[in-house]
């Protein structure tokens, strides 16, 4: 791969029975972990994993990605709906993240399983995103909302009127008896 670096003291944590790859040009830095136990990572080209940047998969990063320090992306979720049971006892399934070419993840920024980031869209540090984002789309908060859309007419970020995001999603999920790591 042209130019992909992978840092001296990231934690790869990368089994041969999954997939992993990384993109040209595509950096992971010092303490990030990179885990495909549970399923593939793919990593595209021109993307950068911050400092202490946790990715497991499944997970699938676009082009020209940036995850600034210390983002979650996790595609493992426990199961908990038996509360006769421990949690930990209950197994656990995956559902695939997917961050689409040219999206900045800040600081902080929790990604959970099953959630897909549109083209060109931002999440601001310390949001907890728990739903898809369309693209040309700025969310934040937790959970994250949509804030801002990009107006490609004017080129410019404006004010989004909706910041609704299919909220049945979040109740199918907590009924389903779901929790995230």
């Amino acid at each position: 791969l042209k130019g992909a670096r992978i840092a001296r003291v990231a934690k790869m944590e990368v089994l041969p029975f999954n997939s992993f790859s990384i993109g040209n040009q595509s950096k992971i830095e010092d303490y990030a972990t990179i885990n495909n136990s549970q399923g593939g990572v793919f990593i595209g080209k021109n993307t950068f994993i911050g400092i202490s940047s946790v990715l497991k998969g499944p997970v699938k990063l676009g082009d020209n990605i940036t995850l600034a320090q210390n983002v979650v992306i996790s595609g493992l979720k426990h199961n908990g709906a038996d509360l006769n049971t421990p949690k930990k006892e209950q197994g656990a399934s995956t559902d695939m993240i997917t961050l689409e070419d040219d999206c900045w993840i800040g600081a902080n920024a929790v990604i959970n399983p099953g959630v897909k980031i549109g083209e060109h869209s931002l999440v601001k540090g310390g949001s907890v995103v728990t739903k898809n984002i369309p693209p040309y789309s700025m969310a934040a908060g937790n959970p994250a909302q949509i804030i801002k859309r990009f107006n490609r007419m004017t080129q410019q970020w404006e004010e989004s009127s909706n910041t609704y995001i299919d909220e049945s999603s979040i109740f199918k999920k907590a009924v389903g008896g779901e929790f995230y790591i």
